[in-house]
């Protein structure tokens, strides 16, 4: 039986744990100390460093051995030095200096250093140093083992680095979603629910934990739906595979709630599909459209108003105007005065709507000016109120004011529209004199 030396014996066993690490989910942290570790302990090493080549094109220290890293600014001169060669290979100028430097600044007996490159795919990764009390040549073989332990270090710590990318990622990805405003679901590609996020859980009433794990159909019930298909029956008919739908679904309607309540939503259904175009998830964003249908609704009856106060003007002008033109009638001029008045105030009317529309407009789009000036309230207030009296006797407009009430900043046009915009609302909706 052949008994290998016991130094051959770590070497091997450090290149089958470094190995494993290529494979291994670790922590990058925990990579680095145990590449470390296990270079010091090949080498028979004092102390050791592992500095990575990072997004500043500089190398940095990101882990130690034997040295305290209150000592780490002493290695910037031997970490700013280091040149990479095009074969991946590398060389520090003036190594014995500074190695000489570094002995006197850290107080710490340092022979010889070992640089080992870490390199994968040609591309640097790091440096791993050890750091000897004595000196010491090595064999051909001894030079190859370390060099595979180099490489195999440079892929477990490149596997590693790239865990933590994702991870990083992966949590940055769950806090947005977790913390979007609209309500955010995943469904598997058997649609049932793997993500559900806390803005959803207001808008549907389902706790996130109790919605994981069903199906969709389970949580996301309507008790009314616009036209059009559901997410089951889009599904069904071929969705998303069928070229001639969109990537994406749209459904709306009142969503029912578990306590019976309802609310009206979207949800838009985008597909996610692996490289064979087979379906992997169902990424689904619910947003709150109560408001917005409200809106709408305010919209079709602010519309409807507007419509039935033009047609009243319009008619009358249209009324007068064609009874006016009547051949078979001799209007005396009295007539024909008032027939006039009548169709001069009801265009004046006409007029006074569409600028009150184009103000309106003019203020949703934030372009309505104001024209200040010194504006006694009280007095402006009592001509709106005299004008509103002859227009109505079932009404009594009286006008109180504090006698010492002082002079404001304001535009008087618009103030004095507001005022008698209320005037004419409190006669048009108190018709008894209430």
């Amino acid at each position: 039986m052949l008994l290998l030396p016991d130094y051959r014996v770590r070497q091997r066993d450090y290149l089958l744990a470094i190995s494993r690490a290529m494979t291994a989910r670790l922590e990058l942290e925990a990579v680095l100390r145990m590449v470390l570790e296990a270079s010091v302990s090949m080498l028979t090493g004092q102390a050791g460093m592992i500095a990575l080549l990072e997004a500043d094109g500089a190398f940095h220290i990101r882990a130690a051995y034997g040295i305290h890293p209150a000592s780490f600014g002493h290695f910037e001169p031997l970490l700013s030095n280091i040149i990479v060669r095009r074969d991946g290979s590398i060389f520090i100028p003036e190594a014995e200096r500074i190695l000489r430097r570094l002995r006197r600044a850290i107080n710490v007996p340092l022979r010889q250093m070992v640089a080992l490159p870490m390199a994968v795919g040609g591309e640097m990764v790091g440096v791993i140093f050890v750091f000897r009390a004595y000196g010491g040549n090595f064999s051909a073989n001894d030079r190859n083992v370390l060099e595979s332990f180099a490489d195999q270090a440079a892929i477990a710590v490149h596997n590693a680095r790239l865990y933590e990318a994702v991870s990083r990622e992966r949590r940055r990805l769950e806090a947005i979603l977790e913390h979007s405003a609209d309500g955010v679901m995943i469904l598997d590609s058997e649609e049932r629910i793997t993500k559900f996020n806390r803005a959803l859980g207001r808008i549907s009433g389902w706790r996130p934990e109790d919605a994981i794990g069903r199906p969709h159909d389970e949580v996301i019930t309507w008790a009314k739906r616009e036209p059009g298909p559901s997410l089951g029956e889009a599904l069904e008919s071929g969705w998303p595979y069928r070229r001639d739908k969109q990537d994406t679904l749209y459904v709306e309607g009142d969503l029912l709630r578990p306590d019976g309540t309802t609310i009206s939503v979207g949800i838009t259904y985008a597909p996610l599909m692996d490289d064979d175009g087979e379906l992997l998830n169902i990424i689904a964003n619910v947003r709150d459209i109560t408001h917005f249908r409200e809106a709408e609704q305010m919209k079709s009856m602010f519309i409807s108003a507007v419509s039935h106060e033009l047609k009243t003007p319009v008619s009358l002008i249209k009324g007068y105007a064609s009874t006016l033109r009547r051949e078979d009638a001799d209007w005396d001029r009295e007539t024909i005065q008032n027939s006039l008045a009548i169709i001069e105030e009801e265009a004046d009317r006409l007029a006074s709507l569409i600028e009150n529309l184009l103000e309106a407009s003019r203020l949703q789009a934030g372009g309505l000016k104001l024209e200040l000036s010194d504006v006694a309230l009280d007095k402006l207030t009592e001509r709106a109120a005299a004008s509103f009296r002859t227009q109505t006797t079932e009404h009594t407009i009286t006008v109180e004011f504090p006698p010492d009430f002082p002079v404001i900043r304001a535009d008087e046009r618009r103030i004095r529209q507001v005022i008698d915009n209320l005037i004419s609302n409190a006669i048009k909706y108190s018709p008894d004199g209430g």
